[in-house]
């Protein structure tokens, strides 16, 4: 290892290269002096006054300008609540690299627009040469949502919601990241928690296929980053929002978010808590060989889910700016989630020649999180951009999940099937304890090698230590007992070293390059502590490379290229070698053998006003497919677990179309499409499998008279696989109406969930290829929404010092402004 990052750092030695490069720069202050914030300097040609470039000021007044072309230009500078000015013409010659304007000053104007507020907004979809980003704030129906929702109505994200899983383009294999974070669990811890998470402060979701080597290169198909929303604003300000709301069972949710800043100073804090009674079930009806009960057997199985769900969310931070280069801070967030579960499954097996089996269990239990994330920084500004920064990152996350079955599994002259022991014992109890500790330091350097090129460099390292302890005790001759294969108790040491660079260069007046590299080494090990036995001890080590290439036809049309190399190590529940029951016939399992998932991604995409069209070629080797259909060891019992594919192959379309129909109307699309080729081997034979997938996404908002909104949303899955689990299209259409209320009076907001009741999603095993036991499936599984319509009504109001009337100026002049040069 210690060669290979010798020579990488021989690399980043080798980019010493400089280019002349336009910047224009200046200072933009009030009349008493004071640097006006968020002001907008637009640099114009001055033979046709043609927008070149356009950049905001910050807290000190000051704009930068960057990747212009030699020339003759002017500037145009405003604000909201100021006079418009303009400079003189002035020329940029090659040999200038950097052009310094004086300082100017902006009035008041004397007679402001108080009434008249021209209002710009991102649309809801924006393709990048990394990938895709979803604006969740300009959608009704984020409020009252869930994070988990939110995700469910993003292009190409597809939630399971019967094994809680998440895929990403038709790929398994997606790294969750908060706020640039990665969230180290399980995924189908994951979903749990963000099922319980609030979406109301939720600014976007950031899709990424293609990022550069800054980001871990774990997440095979990709990451998905949500970021939260953070107050840029003066003073003292925050809001709150309650939401009640009716399905199967009540919903609420309440929440508040406060930030002050003062002069170097912000402090910022957020609560939310939340309730859900919900509902899901699923039926099976199929065939399969039954070893334990003498043949085939032909099933009706029925299983509900009854939830009640409260979670609490609170968290905290500091910015601290010492002085003008040197800025520190810290933030900590708490997570507590109880979940209390009552599921029933009910089946009849029908045994050649003539036996019947019914099964009735009751299981109980109750799921609990405690989390704690926090993390501390530091960043130096130097001169010429340079720049120097340090995280530290500190994660807990404990699990207790206890539960009780009670069941019965008697033949059709009422006698206990089997004989009384662990498989068939009629009472039982669960044990699940989890508890994760992460460490994560990380440093990156950026540095200005020129006018036209950028470098960064940084170092990562990762610590994760994972305790987990499982049981199925059954209740035999009066004792609870544990079958062997039934117990768990799982240590996993992973460590992940991470150097990384990057340098960003502007190749010629309108093209800009990114080029990365990232090598991590990766040590895994995993033990069982109760047997002093070893389950897997691995080191990888990995070079990724990555690179982006845009180039820009005029400012709202460009062309980019981008090309990444990822990777997904199982996880601790994929490697782990315990059981945890089903049924009699029937067993959860891990897979000590999985080797991780290795992808190539190839994009190239064009964006023109906001219509963007991409195509992204990607290639997986040993793709892991999760819930799977194999043999126990024994073969007396089918087991469901992840397996690896052999190889899958991608070529997917992607179409963003924002339609503006008319002032008061506004469409906004995305479809991806794509081709897909697998070849799995995990059964009985292997097999191939060719098919074609897609997945639309939809938005419509009418802006309605007195402030009225109502927005219908919905989105289409086509039939695709997973592994070899075939599984049906479906699709979802959502409703909200909002009403604003004039002055700082808030919103209020109804909406309506799965309104036709069309989320049910059919699945299939045996309809590719023979699978163990000749299982042959038709599973329908019902999330809440498809038996019960949801409803939910939201209010949200705004409070604090920018609400005032010169502040309220200040603080459209803000969003307004940065809403439009981000477009």
């Amino acid at each position: 290892m210690s060669k290979k990052l010798t020579l990488l750092f021989m690399l980043l030695g080798l980019v010493r290269i400089s280019v002349a490069q336009q910047v224009v720069s200046g200072k933009l202050t009030d009349s008493t002096g004071q640097p006006v914030l968020y002001a907008t300097a637009s640099l114009l040609r001055s033979a046709d006054s043609a927008l070149v470039r356009s950049a905001l000021t910050g807290e000190d007044g000051l704009y930068h300008l960057e990747n212009i072309g030699p020339g003759k230009y002017l500037l145009r500078l405003n604000s909201i609540g100021y006079k418009a000015k303009y400079t003189a013409t002035f020329e940029l010659a090659p040999d200038i690299p950097l052009k310094m304007l004086d300082t100017y000053i902006l009035y008041e104007n004397s007679n402001p627009l108080s009434e008249i507020v021209v209002r710009g907004q991102r649309s809801l979809f924006k393709q990048r040469a990394d990938g895709t980003v979803v604006n969740v704030e300009n959608s009704l129906m984020s409020k009252g949502s869930s994070v988990l929702e939110i995700l469910e109505r993003s292009p190409g994200v597809l939630i399971d919601h019967q094994n809680n899983g998440i895929m990403l383009n038709g790929k398994n294999g997606v790294m969750v990241m908060l706020n640039g974070k990665p969230m180290r669990m399980a995924l189908d811890q994951i979903v749990n928690m963000l099922g319980g998470m609030s979406a109301n402060d939720i600014a976007k979701v950031e899709l990424l296929t293609s990022p550069s080597s800054a980001y871990e290169a774990e997440g095979s198909a990709g990451l998905i980053n949500i970021v939260t929303k953070k107050s840029v604003l003066e003073g003292t300000n925050g809001s709150v929002s309650i939401t009640a709301g009716y399905g199967y069972g009540e919903k609420a949710t309440g929440s508040i978010s406060l930030n002050h800043k003062a002069g170097k100073t912000n402090l910022y804090g957020s609560y939310n808590y939340s309730r859900d009674q919900a509902y899901s079930d699923f039926h099976a009806i199929g065939t399969e060989q039954e070893p334990l009960l003498g043949g085939l057997a032909s099933s009706d199985f029925l299983s509900t889910d009854k939830l009640l769900l409260n979670n609490h969310q609170a968290g905290a931070g500091l910015d601290l700016k010492l002085n003008n280069s040197l800025t520190i801070g810290g933030s900590i967030n708490y997570n507590a989630s109880n979940t209390t579960i009552h599921t029933v499954n009910r089946g009849e097996y029908f045994i050649e020649p003539a036996n019947i089996y019914n099964l009735n269990a009751s299981i109980n239990g109750v799921n609990r999180w405690r989390n704690i994330s926090s993390g501390i920084y530091a960043e130096q500004q130097f001169k010429k951009g340079d720049k120097l920064s340090l995280n530290i990152d500190y994660i807990n996350y404990k699990n207790d999940y206890p539960i009780d079955v009670q069941s019965t599994f008697l033949d059709q002259n009422g006698n206990q099937a089997g004989s009384n022991d662990t498989l068939f014992s009629p009472l039982s109890k669960g044990l699940s304890n989890t508890h994760i500790l992460i460490w994560s330091p990380k440093i990156d350097y950026t540095r200005q090698l020129g006018a036209k090129i950028s470098f960064t460099a940084g170092l990562k390292g990762t610590q994760t230590r994972t305790t987990s302890r499982s049981a199925i005790q059954s209740l035999v001759d009066g004792e609870y007992v544990s079958r062997p294969s039934a117990m768990n108790d799982i240590m996993m040491k992973e460590q992940i070293g991470a150097v990384y660079s990057s340098i960003k260069v502007l190749l010629i007046s309108n093209t800009e390059m990114v080029a990365g590299l990232r090598y991590e080494y990766s040590d895994t090990r995993m033990d069982d502590p109760s047997a002093a036995r070893n389950i897997a001890d691995r080191r990888l080590g990995v070079w990724f490379p990555n690179f982006q290439v845009s180039t820009k036809i005029d400012t709202d049309t460009e062309w980019f290229l981008s090309y990444s190399k990822r990777i997904s190590r199982p996880s601790y529940n994929d490697l782990a070698s315990y059981i945890t029951y089903n049924g009699p016939g029937s067993v959860n399992t891990g897979n000590p053998l999985l080797k991780p998932t290795v992808t190539n991604n190839l994009r190239l995409g064009f964006d023109n006003h906001g219509y963007a069209f991409s195509v992204l070629l990607s290639r997986d080797d040993h793709p892991i497919a999760r819930h799977q259909i194999v043999y126990t060891a024994d073969k007396l019992q089918m087991a469901v677990s992840p397996q690896n594919l052999i190889f899958q192959n991608n070529l997917t379309f992607q179409a963003t179309i924002p339609l503006p129909i008319t002032r008061w109307w506004t469409m906004d699309y995305n479809l991806n499409a794509g081709w897909h080729r697998f070849k799995l081997d995990y059964t009985a034979q292997s097999v191939s499998k060719t098919y074609f997938s897609s997945s639309l996404n939809t938005s419509n908002v009418f802006k309605l008279p007195a402030q009225f909104s109502l927005e219908l949303s919905g989105y289409y899955n086509s039939a695709f696989y997973n592994g070899s689990k075939k599984v049906d299209g479906y699709g979802v259409l959502n409703a909200g109406i909002k009403k604003a209320f004039k002055g700082n009076g808030g919103t209020i907001q109804l909406s309506l969930l799965d309104m036709l009741q069309t989320g049910t999603v059919t699945s299939y095993f045996g309809a590719l290829t023979a699978e163990a036991f000749d299982l042959n499936s038709h599973v329908d599984f019902h999330p809440e929404s498809s038996k019960y319509l949801i409803f939910k009504l939201s209010y949200t109001r705004a409070f604090g010092s920018a609400t005032g009337s010169t502040s309220k100026r200040k603080l459209k002049n803000a969003s307004d402004e940065i809403e439009r040069i981000l477009r």
